[in-house]
Formats: C-alpha cells, sequence, structure tokens
C-alpha cells in the first residue's frame, strides 16, 4: 500500500483495486497507516485521497541505522573468530 501511495494520490477505491482485500479491510489498513504518521488523507468533494507522508518513515530510518552499524561490527567480530578458528 505504501509504495503505491508513493506513486500518486489515491482513493480508497482506487488502493482496493489493487489488492484482494474488502474496501473497509482497506480503510482499517488506511486508518492504522495515518495513526502511525504514514499517510496523510485530503479530501476533494466527497472523495478522500491519501498519500504516502516519507517523513513518517524517520523514526524506522534511525531504528535500522542504529542496528546496521551494530551487526556490521558483530559480523565482523564474528568472521575474524572464524577466520582464527579456520588457521
Amino acid at each position: 500500500m505504501l509504495e503505491l501511495l508513493s506513486e500518486a494520490d489515491c482513493s480508497v477505491n482506487e488502493i482496493a483495486g489493487h489488492f484482494e482485500m474488502s474496501r473497509p479491510a482497506v480503510s482499517q489498513h488506511l486508518a492504522l497507516l495515518k495513526e502511525a504518521g504514514l499517510v496523510v488523507d485530503r479530501r476533494e468533494g466527497r472523495c478522500i485521497y491519501y498519500r504516502m507522508e516519507p517523513r513518517g518513515l524517520k523514526p524506522l530510518i534511525d531504528w535500522i541505522s542504529h542496528y546496521r552499524t551494530f551487526w556490521t561490527k558483530h559480523i565482523d567480530r564474528l568472521e575474524q573468530l572464524l577466520d582464527k578458528m579456520d588457521e
């Protein structure tokens, strides 16, 4: 859903057309994504359009960055240990 919304603003009906789920299920997903700050909506007449909010990904990007450094260091140490064991 986020990938779809990163390309263009979409209505619930447009989004539902891309997935094998009901319109209410799509609405529930969108409500959760909105609550998480990952999508925003705008009303245009009777229709509501959703789009991805890239700034909502910042906490996830920060978390991944922290653990990328963590795991890189630990994997390097493991590799060194395995090399020593092979000797």
